[in-house]
């Protein structure tokens, strides 16, 4: 099994290919977009990770090209930045999973094998997102719709640029 991970994080590249090849990977790093094409024709992984966020770029520009190249790679989105709305056009571009940082060793070995939970699905209460957790996936959505352009989202939301700004360098409520 051919892994290759997409981390501008050298640190958290070097953790991931140390642990996942105790688990039978044979692991190759990028750590810039412009190399992912190359290394996926070059090298021919079977799994891939990529980070939703490459420097200052979006790698979901990178999914069509890549399920293009190799189409039945398993690939994981892995971000920081974790919303519905990025979860979801990720999905829709041909990504096989979504996970959010952090994620521990086990997490993302069962995204990359595509195994379901070993544990039954128990009935949990339904809990309703918190007024703030709605409001971010709100602006998310928003934001998506304008191509990232904060002024046109501003415009569009009724809010003054710099409060959509401040708005979206907070985390996300869990919730």
């Amino acid at each position: 099994m051919k892994l290759l991970i997409v981390e501008d994080d050298k640190a958290l590249s070097a953790t991931l290919n140390r642990r996942l090849t105790k688990h039978h990977f044979v692991c190759h790093e990028v750590h810039h977009a412009d190399q992912v094409l190359h290394n996926c024709h070059l090298i021919k992984p079977t799994h891939i990770i990529l980070d939703m966020k490459l420097a200052n770029e979006n790698s979901l520009g990178l999914i069509k090209p890549i399920r293009a190249a190799l189409p039945h790679v398993r690939l994981l989105l892995l971000t920081g930045f974790a919303s519905i709305t990025t979860a979801v056009e990720a999905m829709r571009l041909g990504a096989d999973d979504y996970l959010s940082k952090p994620a521990d060793t086990k997490m993302i070995l069962k995204s990359l094998l595509g195994e379901e939970e070993s544990q039954p699905q128990q009935d949990y209460e339904l809990q309703t997102m918190s007024t703030e957790r709605l409001e971010w996936e709100h602006i998310q959505q928003v934001l998506n719709c304008n191509d990232g352009n904060v002024s046109a989202t501003a415009r569009q939301l009724g809010m003054h640029r710099r409060t959509l700004q401040r708005k979206l360098q907070k985390k996300p409520v869990v919730k």
